[in-house]
């Protein structure tokens, strides 16, 4: 796992993984992000996992209704994938040293 990594895209990934042939198998967005970038990433990259990181999101269930009216099932499907962490979890991971992050601290949606 790579953090900003760059790829002579017009996009650079917050988070980014190859696999043994070098291939896109995952993208990471933190964050704010448009619809029209995800729509890019999807429509002109080869990646096999988008995932968009979110906290404490109330009005998720309207950005995936948006998502799915303006990117193409055929860019999305089985790639893209929300997931949303609680509000507090800045305060919950601040201090620790986690090796792996409980469910309860997120809820993931494929869009």
């Amino acid at each position: 796992m790579q953090v900003e990594a760059k790829l002579r895209l017009r996009y650079k990934p917050d988070l980014v993984a190859f696999d043994e042939k070098g291939e896109l198998e995952f993208w990471g967005e933190c964050g704010q992000n448009s619809i029209k970038k995800t729509h890019w990433i999807l429509k002109h990259t080869r990646v096999k996992r988008l995932v968009l990181f979110k906290i404490g999101m109330n009005a998720i269930e309207s950005l995936i209704k948006q998502i799915r009216q303006q990117i193409p099932e055929k860019y999305r499907q089985n790639k893209l994938l929300l997931v949303n962490f609680v509000s507090d979890i800045v305060d919950l991971t601040a201090s620790k040293n986690i090796e792996e992050i409980p469910e309860e601290w997120f809820t993931k949606f494929l869009v």
